[in-house]
C-alpha cells in the first residue's frame, strides 16, 4: 500500500454504501476526487444504486451480498489504503480487524466494530501507531485514532478536540445528545409511542435504526462504551449531557479546568470528510453554524429513569465486552420488533437490560471473534420472537 502520508489520491473501499451514511460518504468521495481514488463498494442488496454509485465513482469492484469473507477480500485488497465502515451488525467485525492486519487505515460508522470487539481492534490500532511512532514519533499517524476514526459526530468532535493534547492531561469526556423526539414527553405520552412518532427526530437526518436508538437514548449508551474504547478512558470520566440544538457534538474537559467543545451543523458529512481526509481539512458542503442565528445553546441532565437504556448500557460496559455485545445485538432485535410492532417503546430498554442479565454476566469477558459471532446469533435467537424473559 501508498503510505498513509502519500500525496497520493487515497484508494478507497467503501463498504454499505447505500445506506444512510453510505450514500452521504458517496457524496463526500464525489465531491473531492482529487484526493479519493474509488477502488471497490459493496452493499447487501440495494443492486441499482450500487451501480449508478460505482458509475459515479469509477470504482472497478462492486460487490452485492458479500459474506464476511467476502468483505475481509475487499477491505484487504492490495490496491486499498482507506476502507469506510458503513455496514451495520457484526459482519463488520472480520473487514475491520483484518483491513487493521493488514495496514490499513479504518473510518467506521459500524457500532459493533468498538462495542462488541474493541478489546479487539483498539490493539490493533496501538500496534500499528506504535510502529509509526518508532520512525516518525511526531507523526499524525503515530495515533491510534489515525488507524480507527470514528464516524459519529460525537466521537469526531472529541477526536478533533483531542488533537495536540495529550491524554494524561484530559480530566473527562462529555458526550452530547439531543434527547431525542420525547425529552419533554409526559409519562401518558411515553406509554403511547408509535414508530412513526419515533422516527422524527428533531435535528438530524438519520437511518431507521440509529432515529430510534436515539429516542430511547441507547445510541448514547453504546458512544460510552465506543468512547472507553477509542479513548482508553475509564467509564467513570465520560458523562452525558443532553443539547437539544445538536450544534455542540461534544466535549472534552481537561484537567486545569478547561473544556474544549467542536461545535457543528447536524450535517454528517463532515464527520465523514473529516474521517477520510484527516490529519487534513478540506472544504465542505456542510454549513458552519451560526451562533448568532441559533441564540442560545441549552444543556441538561439526562433523565436515567424515564430513558433507562443510558443505564443499562453504562453497566453492559463496566461488564466487559460480552455484555456489550449482549447488548448491540439485543438493540438490534429491540428496534426491529417496536417497528415492526411486536414490541412497545418500553418494552426496548426492558429487552436490553434481559439480555445483559441472562448473557452478560457470565462466560469470558473478553471474547474472541467467533465467540461473538456465535453469542451475536443467540442473542437474536432468543429475544426474535415471544415475550421478553428475565435473568436465567
Amino acid at each position: 500500500m501508498s503510505s498513509p502520508s502519500s500525496t497520493e489520491p487515497r484508494r478507497v473501499a467503501l463498504l454499505g454504501s447505500t445506506g444512510s451514511i453510505g450514500t452521504q460518504t458517496v457524496d463526500v468521495l464525489a465531491a473531492h476526487p482529487d484526493l479519493f481514488h474509488v477502488v471497490a463498494l459493496a452493499t447487501g442488496s440495494n443492486r441499482a444504486l450500487l451501480e449508478a454509485q460505482a458509475r459515479r465513482l469509477g470504482a472497478a469492484v462492486t460487490a452485492v451480498g458479500a459474506t464476511a469473507e467476502g468483505l475481509v477480500d475487499l477491505a484487504t485488497r492490495d490496491d486499498v489504503d482507506l476502507v469506510v465502515i458503513a455496514t451495520g451488525g457484526v459482519v463488520s467485525l472480520r473487514p475491520v480487524l483484518a483491513a487493521l492486519s493488514a495496514g490499513k487505515i479504518v473510518a467506521t460508522a459500524n457500532k459493533e466494530t468498538l462495542v462488541m470487539g474493541g478489546h479487539l481492534v483498539m490493539p490493533q490500532a496501538r500496534r500499528l501507531a506504535t510502529e509509526r511512532a518508532a520512525s516518525a514519533p511526531a507523526d499524525a499517524f503515530a495515533s491510534p485514532l489515525a488507524w480507527v476514526r470514528p464516524i459519529d459526530s460525537e466521537h469526531s468532535a472529541i477526536w478533533q478536540c483531542l488533537v495536540g493534547e495529550t491524554m494524561s492531561t484530559v480530566a473527562g469526556l462529555i458526550l452530547t445528545a439531543s434527547g431525542g423526539p420525547f425529552l419533554d414527553s409526559t409519562d401518558q405520552e411515553m406509554a403511547t409511542i408509535t414508530p412513526h412518532q419515533a422516527l422524527k427526530h428533531p435535528t438530524w437526518t438519520m437511518g431507521a435504526k440509529i432515529t430510534i436508538d436515539s429516542a430511547t437514548l441507547a445510541n448514547k449508551g453504546l458512544e460510552v462504551i465506543e468512547a472507553h474504547w477509542l479513548y482508553d478512558v475509564d467509564y467513570d470520566a465520560i458523562e452525558v449531557v443532553i443539547h437539544p440544538q445538536s450544534v455542540v457534538h461534544s466535549a472534552v474537559r481537561f484537567v486545569d479546568g478547561s473544556l474544549k467543545a467542536q461545535l457543528g451543523t447536524p450535517d454528517m458529512r463532515l464527520p465523514i470528510q473529516y474521517a477520510m481526509t484527516y490529519p487534513d481539512r478540506q472544504p465542505s458542503p456542510a454549513a458552519a453554524p451560526d451562533l448568532v442565528a441559533t441564540a442560545r445553546l441549552d444543556f441538561r441532565a439526562p433523565d436515567e429513569g424515564r430513558f433507562p437504556a443510558l443505564r443499562i448500557a453504562r453497566e453492559a460496559g463496566r461488564l466487559g465486552p460480552r455484555a456489550s455485545a449482549a447488548l448491540i445485538a439485543a438493540d438490534d432485535v429491540a428496534v426491529a420488533r417496536f417497528l415492526g410492532g411486536s414490541l412497545d417503546f418500553a418494552g426496548i430498554p426492558r429487552l436490553l437490560e434481559a439480555a445483559v442479565d441472562r448473557f452478560g454476566s457470565s462466560g469470558d469477558q473478553h471474547p474472541d471473534i467467533d465467540t461473538l459471532v456465535a453469542l451475536d446469533a443467540e442473542v437474536r435467537s432468543v429475544f426474535a420472537t415471544g415475550p421478553i424473559g428475565g435473568r436465567a
